[in-house]
């Protein structure tokens, strides 16, 4: 039997479905492997089959699983649909310590995805001993090759400016969140820092807990904006249209996955030690 561990402050569902993650997340439970009944689940980890019924809902709503009627639990096939990035991110903020790393345009989607787990961490739902989170976005004081205006491709400050706006509200509001979190004592650690970068990125990545990544391309689409009174149409990033893939870390070094968050772990901290920069400086 794999009992749970009794000082483990988390719901007893809440482990289950840590556990079965787990094994999906490093392949010992492989894509459209069936899960082990019911039944057998209850009788290895020493619960209730209605705390099984929990914790295999928590991993359906992650996209983890699947049910099928009359043949039972299936690990959901990549095929299937991209994972979402939210229940991922609500889940890494059940293990006792939190690191999160992000490199995007504006942190707006960040910004949304996040403040469901904070808020709950709030309410005493969430609680981990330490939050570590790292924001990198481009430089708006610096030139742009892209967004660029749509008429001559060439860099336009007023649309810096609005950017910066964007930018500092949603950056702003999560890292005041997240200090607000160690001020009141309700998490051990927290620390939330935002830096800038001297290149606008094409792409946006979260590197969750070091064990997974999401990563998405921008696509570049034309976007009229209003800029100094007139409408001004740009070659613009658009966020919400960046379609993220996973990839996690597999106990074959070797897995794509699992070299893939080793590099982003590389890259992330090759360029926020060296060209990064506050974001007043």
């Amino acid at each position: 039997m794999d009992a749970l561990d009794p000082d483990d402050p988390r719901p007893p569902y809440l482990q289950v479905a840590n556990a079965l993650r787990a094994a999906i997340l490093t392949r010992k439970l492989e894509p459209g492997e069936k899960l082990p009944s019911g039944p057998q689940l209850a009788k290895r980890y020493g619960v209730a089959r209605m705390t099984i019924q929990q914790a295999i809902r928590v991993l359906r709503d992650e996209g983890l699983v699947i049910s099928r009627q009359g043949s039972g639990v299936f690990v959901r096939a990549r095929t299937e649909r991209p994972v979402g990035l939210r229940p991922h991110l609500e889940r890494a903020f059940t293990e006792p310590h939190v690191s999160i790393d992000f490199v995007g345009f504006s942190g707006e989607t960040l910004h949304g995805a996040i403040a469901e787990p904070l808020d709950k961490i709030r309410a005493g739902a969430l609680m981990p001993e330490s939050i570590t989170l790292r924001i990198l976005v481009p430089d708006p004081a610096r030139p742009w090759s892209l967004p660029s205006r749509v008429e001559d491709m060439a860099d336009s400050p007023a649309f810096r400016t609005r950017a910066r706006r964007i930018m500092e509200r949603h950056t702003e509001a999560v890292v005041d969140a997240v200090d607000e979190l160690g001020k009141l004592g309700l998490v051990k650690e927290a620390h939330a820092e935002v830096r800038v970068c001297p290149t606008v990125p094409l792409f946006k990545l979260y590197l969750i807990n070091d064990t997974e990544v999401f990563f998405g391309f921008y696509p570049v689409r034309e976007h009229t904006v209003e800029l100094a009174g007139e409408p001004t149409p740009m070659w613009d990033l658009m966020g919400k249209d960046a379609l993220l893939s996973h990839l996690a870390i597999h106990p074959d070094d070797d897995d794509v996955g699992s070299q893939f968050v080793k590099q982003s772990r590389t890259w992330f901290d090759s360029m926020w030690n060296t060209v990064a920069r506050g974001l007043s400086e």
